[in-house]
């Protein structure tokens, strides 16, 4: 690693963000955690302390460093004041691209010229998301996957102008998170994403045209290719808005083999988005 990292800023305290405010903090650097809503913040803080608290039920951690690792990561609702001595900011707010194009020229104005920047994006171009800086070079993609402090991958995006530097700078800060890194090139869905929704939408499909039950789909392919979650049962662990924005993102650059299921539209639109409404594919106890 040619970066000397202390400070990583993670902008976005949903579930992606604060999950990897966790990992950071736990690999020991101080973190800076950034929402633009007080009560995001506290609900983020919230989910930090119930995830160490099941660790040190299971006996991975001890009081002691959840307690560290509580302290590590401060709240903040400023983003200048997040960034401004990172040495890493990773970028984790909904994909929507205006609006990660507008956080990274607000990065640009504060964070050091040295700092590395990440974007959590799982579908959009992080070559395009890079052009809102002035050196593009140090831009990369970071995608972790849900429940980040559990899944193991993270997929680091290469834009066209990301530097060698900032590729080995990502490696070297995936691995130390405890994570397997896997580099590939920027293309619309990735590698991941495009898979990922690609088989979702078909068991939607299949759904819909009455192939099967939702448990029958998703325990074929646990069963049948030891996926240790069915494509529905995942869906709803994502979000249905989330999996109908990806796609509709891949049918406008990829292609028809892309275009949403009806019945995914139809859900959404029902406000059925999965576990974070109580109700999509399965329904949730409400927590």
């Amino acid at each position: 690693m040619t970066l000397s990292i202390r400070k990583v800023a993670v902008l976005g305290a949903g579930t992606m963000g604060h999950g990897i405010a966790q990992v950071c903090a736990q690999a020991g650097y101080e973190v800076a955690l950034r929402d633009v809503a007080e009560g995001a913040l506290a609900k983020g803080i919230a989910a930090v302390q119930k995830s160490l608290d099941r660790l040190v039920e299971k006996g991975k951690l001890d009081a002691a460093e959840r307690a560290r690792v509580l302290a590590a990561i401060t709240p903040t609702t400023q983003l200048a004041d997040a960034v401004r001595d990172a040495d890493v900011v990773i970028e984790a707010i909904p994909e929507r691209m205006e609006w990660k194009l507008e956080t990274f020229r607000e990065i640009d104005a504060s964070a050091p010229p040295h700092a590395l920047l990440g974007t959590n994006t799982s579908s959009l171009s992080v070559t395009e998301i890079a052009g809102a800086v002035r050196d593009p070079s140090r831009v990369v993609g970071l995608h972790f996957f849900n429940p980040v402090p559990v899944m193991e991958l993270v997929e680091i995006v290469r834009g066209i102008r990301t530097s060698e530097a900032a590729l080995d700078d990502a490696r070297a800060l995936v691995t130390k998170l405890g994570k397997k890194p896997i580099v590939v090139r920027d293309f619309p869905g990735f590698a991941t994403s495009r898979l990922g929704v690609a088989i979702g939408a078909e068991a939607i499909r299949m759904l819909e045209q009455g192939v099967a039950s939702a448990e029958d789909i998703d325990t074929a392919m646990k069963l049948g290719y030891r996926h240790p979650m069915g494509p529905l049962e995942l869906t709803d662990l994502v979000g249905l808005d989330v999996r109908l924005a990806i796609l509709e993102h891949l049918h406008r650059e990829v292609g028809e083999q892309f275009r949403p299921p009806a019945l995914l539209r139809q859900m959404v639109r029902a406000g059925k988005l999965g576990r974070k409404s109580g109700e999509g594919f399965y329904v949730y106890a409400k927590s």
